[in-house]
């Protein structure tokens, strides 16, 4: 995992977690404010409004991510046998 500096060209989307450098909190983002050089974001259930250049956004390597295997309830399988 590494966090970069986020860049003008950069796309920052709701629901997104970034790092708060100056606390060194993972946070929420809200809204991305390009025009305003501004982030919302929520952080320990709080909003708040910092400036981009207080914010880093979190790469990570396909390695790192976890996949899930996803399950089913199991209705399917017993409906079929029927």
């Amino acid at each position: 995992m590494e966090f970069r500096e986020i860049e003008e060209t950069d796309k920052i989307t709701p629901g997104e977690y970034l790092l708060h450098k100056p606390t060194n909190q993972i946070v929420m983002c809200g809204a991305f404010m390009r025009e305003a050089s501004r982030i919302k974001v929520v952080v320990n259930g709080r909003v708040m409004i910092g400036a981009t250049k207080d914010f880093q956004k979190i790469y990570m390597d396909r390695d790192e991510k976890t996949k899930r295997p996803v399950r089913t309830c199991g209705g399917c399988k017993s409906a079929s046998k029927q």
